[in-house]
């Protein structure tokens, strides 16, 4: 049984997210993307981070739940980036997000936040990479949310990971024991979907 549920969504956006789920690239589950709408609206959220755009589904869906916000997503691959692109322009969404075409790990120094969230989804292996970059773009109280950090039970040992992904969860699992000791944060690591941890930025 779901935890949580998703609020009213652009029928067009659920078919396109039914889709997606089934293909190469898949968007964020059900139940994964209702949690982070709700920590959205919680938050109150007006300037959000997505590093790992895809589709731009879970970015539309955002700017949806936060009709006055304003997202910057980053994309390293540009048919992905093309195909986003094109559904922030059919959800009328285009005039709120910056679409950005570049690795994050190039682009994060350079950034200006702050953001009252910031959604992790990119390559899992440079989580640990991001964390400093992130933590400095948040704002105080600020979430960072990550996905995928237990990623098929291979980073908490309910499943051995296969050979030629030991070192992603070995990376992932990095993140996770710097996160939760970092005094700066309050971390909970959440089994929803492929495991999420929800880490605010202690401050005023």
């Amino acid at each position: 049984m779901e935890l949580f549920s998703l609020p009213p969504l652009p029928a067009e956006l659920m078919r396109l997210r039914g889709a997606a789920q089934g293909g190469l690239d898949p968007a964020a589950s059900d139940e994964v993307l209702a949690l982070l709408l709700a920590a959205a609206r919680l938050r109150g959220a007006e300037r959000i981070l997505e590093i790992g755009t895809a589709e731009g589904l879970t970015s539309v869906a955002l700017l949806c739940e936060r009709p006055h916000a304003e997202l910057v997503t980053v994309e390293n691959d540009p048919a992905r980036y093309t195909r986003a692109v094109h559904n922030f322009v059919r959800f009328g969404v285009a005039g709120r997000t910056e679409a950005v075409l570049a690795d994050a790990a190039a682009l994060l120094p350079r950034l200006q936040g702050p953001f009252d969230l910031v959604f992790l989804d990119g390559p899992k292996a440079q989580y640990i990479r991001y964390l400093p970059h992130l933590k400095r773009l948040l704002a105080p109280r600020g979430l960072l949310f990550a996905d995928d950090v237990l990623l098929y039970g291979w980073v908490d040992g309910r499943a051995e990971p296969p050979p030629k992904r030991r070192s992603i969860a070995a990376r992932l699992g990095e993140y996770l024991a710097a996160v939760t000791a970092d005094p700066c944060f309050a971390t909970s690591v959440l089994r929803v979907g492929e495991g999420v941890a929800l880490s605010v930025l202690r401050g005023e």
